[in-house]
């Protein structure tokens, strides 16, 4: 098993689209976006994910992200690749894929839409981390899924995948992620799902965060979340809370409109987002400028 050690920022890179049909995805802007991303130092980068527009992308397009994010990053910065699905076999291939073409590690999202019992989430999560060598991030987030994967649950996954190294909490709940810490220590990384949540949930054990935010501000992500794992308290609240206000309006709307407007406010991109999403309301694109400009005025 590929052994890699998990901690600091992990960026949930958004997928630049064009509204072109003949070439929806735009590949330039993403090589922007991933050579900004190392220029800020980030510990990786997370293709694919629910930020990356995932449940929309077809399978060709997912395999070509991250495809090309592993080729254009070579191995500066770690690339987890989301691969996850609410079908197991289809979970084992686009994990395979990942592993073929280079990514360091894979994050699988608990299956959504089928509602599986506990058993079925254990085997489920057993059986394609038993398909792959390299280390596998758990990523549950209830409010998009439907099910929660518990902690018991994790801890049987933990003691029969060791490939299993990670989880992402998404739950929202810093109790959560303290209970995962006090039962798996150091078995078991966590890793913030919510920007906004990132201090306190380190300030329990958590080693890092899988952030929206740092699509567009990797530097300064990085930077409160170095603060925190050092143990830098006043630096580390005074950096948290001063990105306060964006991480806020990055959730104004569906993940990942408000980012991609927030991106493209700053020349990066357009902010197509793929149908049912909607590109961010007036109001909210307003809100989201209003939040950068003040935190750019305030680090001049």
């Amino acid at each position: 098993m590929m052994v890699i050690r998990i901690e600091g920022t992990y960026t949930a890179l958004v997928t630049p689209l064009r509204d072109e049909p003949a070439q929806p995805i735009d590949w330039d802007t993403l090589d922007e976006l991933l050579e900004r991303q190392v220029a800020g130092r980030v510990s990786g980068v997370v293709p694919c994910g629910t930020t990356g527009e995932s449940p929309t992308l077809s399978h060709e397009e997912h395999a070509r992200v991250v495809e090309r994010t592993v080729k254009r990053i070579a191995k500066r910065v770690q690339v987890i690749a989301g691969t996850g699905s609410n079908s197991t076999r289809e979970a084992i291939s686009m994990s395979q894929h990942a592993e073929r073409c280079g990514a360091d590690a894979v994050m699988l999202v608990v299956p959504y839409y089928n509602r599986p019992t506990q058993d079925g989430l254990y085997e489920h999560f057993c059986e394609v981390a038993g398909s792959v060598r390299i280390p596998v991030v758990v990523y549950n987030i209830p409010v998009r899924t439907g099910i929660d994967l518990a902690p018991e649950t994790l801890v049987r996954i933990a003691e029969s995948a060791p490939n299993v190294v990670g989880v992402k909490e998404s739950t929202g709940n810093v109790l959560r992620a303290q209970k995962i810490v006090q039962t798996l220590g150091a078995r078991m990384t966590v890793l913030s799902g919510d920007d906004a949540l990132t201090l306190p949930m380190v300030a329990v054990g958590a080693r890092g965060v899988i952030s929206v935010t740092a699509n567009v501000l990797p530097a300064e992500t990085t930077r409160a979340t170095k603060y925190a794992l050092d143990g830098d308290l006043p630096r580390a609240r005074s950096a948290h809370l001063d990105l306060l206000p964006i991480h806020e309006s990055m959730f104004l709307e569906a993940n990942p409109s408000p980012i991609k407007a927030a991106l493209a406010l700053r020349g990066l991109g357009t902010d197509v987002v793929r149908a049912p999403l909607t590109r961010c309301t007036a109001e909210t694109r307003k809100a989201i400028a209003k939040a950068l400009d003040a935190y750019e005025r305030g680090h001049a």
